[in-house]
Parts: structure tokens; C-alpha cells; sequence
């Protein structure tokens, strides 16, 4: 084993330090060596297609070096918020505060909606009450570290902690409006009968180096699996970007037409993304003319209120509880995409 290869386990904080250099080094690199590259090519920088290739050269590089930076420093973090950890902390909390901690966490947690199930079911044994798994399950795939890292990295900060804000508004007051509903007879028979168990926490005791390893296992596990859609997202990205004219995309998703905020949840519902391939199409979207507003509800529909999560929940929830969270994470979103468009 090379020298190399053993630093991570003999030195871990050189190691990170030298990671985080090389990172910078190769982020800064981007942006000359995607106009060098189309330069290179025999198209016209200035054209449509130079335009879309500029685009496409710059931001799929970036877009997955952002996502595999944050995602290695997510991973080294949920070394701390293992399952058992999660429902640990939430369980036997009140309404309200819990709400709020449910949603805070989903900031710091890997989970998505493909993880729904077996986190509702534990959340269930572990006694945390129906609205505040709820505020847990809309902010984990909707406010998560993907989400911000890669609004940071193509809009600001200003951007980035406006989505995490409304994010987080949205998962708290629907999960409390959820649990002020009592609807817990809607959970399907065999999982209110489900046996309690107590939750224990976990998570501690791990070396810098093996939370490391815990990093590089998150890259291999989250960025092997959403590349393809980061890689589809910045191409129609690009393509938006170079083709589609700036009247169009401002009179479909622009703030004059009250119909285009629930037009825009109504196509995004549908969808089957995450933030990692939606965040270019949004990009795109508004350097082209749309609303804010409207962007932010398209976006917000596509990760937290896709038509496989509702499939998937299905499995643990009766169509009146599936029914009343769609509609009022959907009327949380509305009223997002409203406001802001108003302010803006």
C-alpha cells in the first residue's frame, strides 16, 4: 500500500487538509478549462450550441465536484445520526419543539424518500408521534446537504439559506397540522400494531479515520447513484439555457400569470428526481426569465412530493393520510412560490 493511500488512517487531519486543497485547486480549474475546451471545439463560442456546450462543459464538472465535496462531508457528520441515533432523539419529545428538531435534522441526514418506509416504521416502534415523523420525512429528501450545497454553489449563499428557510417552514407547520389532525387510525392496521421498542442511541465512539472512510463510503454510495441524473439534469439544463427563448419561460413560469405557481407544482409532482438533478434544470429555468417564486415551488414539488414516494408510502399509510400530507405540503409549496413571487 502506497504511502498515499495509508495517510487517511496514519495522518487523518493532513489528509483533509490536503483533500481540501486539492478540491479548491480543481474547483477554481473549471472555469478556464471549460473555455478552453469549447475554444477547441469547431463551434462558435457566441452561438446557441457554444452557449449550451459552455454550459454543459462547466456545470457538470462543478455540479458533481460540489456533490461528492459535501457528500464526503455529510457522510464523515451521519457517522453521528445513525438510524437508531434519530429516532432517539425524537422519540418521547412534544409536539411543536419536536416538530422543529424532526425538521432540523433532516438537514443533517442521509435519508431520501426511497428510505420512507423503514424509517416511518421505525419512528412508529420508537413512539414519536405521526406529525413529527411527518416534519422528519418532508425536510430529509427536500432540505438535505445536496440540496444546499449545490444552491450554494450556483446561486450564493442568499439563495441557498432562502430554500433551506422555506424548506424548513414547510416540514415543521405541515407535520404539526399533520399531528393536530390525529390521524394515526389511517396508518395501515399492521403497523399500528407494530410492538413499541426503545430507541437507542448510536453513533459515537468512531475514530477520525474510520468517520473518513465513512465519507469516501457515502461518496461511492450517493454520487455512484445519482450521477446519471446530474449528468440528464445539466443537459436539459443546457439546453433550456441555449434554445429556449427568455419571452417563453417568462410568460410560463413568470409572476404575472397566477396559474403558473400551481402549474409548476402540478408538473413537478410527477417527476422523479432529486435535488442533485433538478438544481441545473432551476438554474436554467431562471437565468431564462422565470420567477423565483415559481422556480422554488417547481423545485420543492419535484423532491418532496414525487409520485414514487407517495407509491412507497402507501405500504404504511391509508389514502386519507396519504391524501391530506399531499395536500398540505402541496398548500405549504403554494403559498412559498405565492409569497415570494409577490416580494421579489
Amino acid at each position: 500500500m502506497s504511502h498515499a493511500l495509508q495517510l487517511p488512517r496514519r495522518n487523518p487531519r493532513a489528509f483533509l487538509a490536503l483533500a481540501a486543497l486539492a478540491w479548491l485547486g480543481t474547483y477554481l480549474a473549471l472555469d478556464p478549462a471549460a473555455h478552453a475546451l469549447v475554444g477547441a471545439l469547431p463551434v462558435d463560442r457566441e452561438s446557441r450550441l457554444g452557449d449550451a456546450l459552455q454550459f454543459f462543459f462547466y456545470d457538470a464538472p462543478k455540479v458533481l465536484l460540489l456533490l461528492a465535496g459535501v457528500v464526503f462531508v455529510m457522510g464523515m457528520v451521519n457517522s453521528y445520526f445513525t438510524p437508531e441515533r434519530t429516532r432517539a432523539l425524537l422519540a418521547g419529545r412534544t409536539e411543536g419543539a419536536a416538530n422543529v428538531m424532526a425538521a432540523s435534522l433532516g438537514i443533517v441526514t442521509p435519508f431520501c424518500s426511497c428510505s420512507a418506509v423503514p424509517l416511518f416504521i421505525g419512528f412508529v416502534q420508537a413512539g414519536v408521534p405521526l406529525g413529527v415523523t411527518f416534519s422528519f420525512l418532508i425536510s430529509a429528501p427536500m432540505v438535505n446537504e445536496v440540496a444546499l450545497a449545490l444552491l450554494f454553489g450556483l446561486f450564493g449563499w442568499k439563495i441557498a439559506l432562502l430554500y433551506v428557510g422555506l424548506g424548513l417552514g414547510v416540514a415543521i407547520v405541515a407535520g404539526w397540522v399533520i399531528g393536530r389532525l390525529k390521524m394515526e387510525r389511517f396508518l395501515e392496521d399492521w403497523v399500528r400494531e407494530m410492538p413499541r421498542v426503545q430507541a437507542i442511541a448510536g453513533g459515537g465512539g468512531l475514530a477520525l479515520s474510520e468517520r473518513i472512510d465513512a465519507g469516501f463510503a457515502s461518496v461511492r454510495t450517493i454520487v455512484g447513484k445519482v450521477w446519471p441524473y446530474v449528468l440528464v439534469g445539466i443537459a436539459l439544463g443546457a439546453g433550456i439555457h441555449g434554445w429556449v427563448p427568455e419571452d417563453f419561460m417568462a410568460g410560463i413560469m413568470g409572476k404575472d400569470a397566477w396559474w403558473s405557481v400551481p402549474l409548476a407544482v402540478a408538473i413537478g409532482v410527477p417527476m422523479y428526481s432529486n435535488a442533485a438533478g433538478i438544481i441545473p434544470i432551476v438554474q436554467a429555468l431562471l437565468a431564462k426569465g422565470a420567477a423565483l417564486g415559481t422556480v422554488l415551488a417547481f423545485m420543492m414539488s419535484v423532491i418532496a412530493l414525487s409520485a414514487p414516494e407517495m407509491v412507497i408510502l402507501r405500504k404504511v399509510l391509508k389514502p386519507p393520510l396519504i391524501a391530506t400530507f399531499v395536500a398540505v405540503v402541496a398548500a405549504g409549496i403554494l403559498i412559498v412560490g405565492y409569497l415570494f413571487n409577490a416580494v421579489l
